[in-house]
């Protein structure tokens, strides 16, 4: 199955649907738990990694050099996590299924594994809730991330609720 267009019948899990959204913009009113995004996949370069230590500051000798990260038991220059999330937001933003987003109220994030320089990650997003908000127009979606490297190994994971128009 192409992983931006809509099943026909959505698999179920514990009762709930998991039906993956086709492309567009996605109000809340139109979302239930259990939905998800395909935001597709990208390859972390070194050039990546650079650019975020000089921009960051963060020089740690690991994602600096392959031989440092070799010496501290990695097999190549490990990416900063931070930056590995950052790129997930992005893969997020530009996936072809949109929330109608408005802000992101928080983030709570696990890093399971080095995302080494030249590993491609993927990510799925899955509807984990959908709450009311104070305004009328808007929900707080609970959106449940899973990032995985080329191997098919989770990298890292976690929750962001989004605030988002009906």
């Amino acid at each position: 199955m192409h992983p931006c267009r809509p099943e026909t019948r959505p698999a179920r899990q514990d009762g709930i649907a998991m039906r993956l959204l086709p492309p567009g913009r996605h109000g809340a009113a139109t979302l239930a738990r259990g939905d998800r995004i395909d935001c597709g996949s990208m390859t972390v370069t070194a050039e990546m990694i650079d650019a975020f230590a000089d921009m960051t500051g963060d020089r740690f000798e690991i994602h600096m050099s392959d031989e440092a990260a070799r010496r501290h038991g990695f097999d190549a220059r490990v990416a900063h996590g931070l930056l590995v999330l950052s790129l997930i937001d992005g893969l997020k933003n530009r996936a072809p299924a949109q929330f109608r987003a408005r802000a992101s109220l928080d983030w709570h994030w696990s890093f399971h594994r080095p995302v080494l320089a030249g590993d491609r990650i993927a990510v799925t997003i899955t509807i984990a809730a959908i709450e009311r908000a104070r305004q009328e127009n808007q929900a707080v979606l609970t959106l449940d991330f899973d990032v995985t490297n080329q191997h098919g190994e989770s990298v890292q994971s976690g929750t962001n609720r989004l605030l988002a128009y009906r």
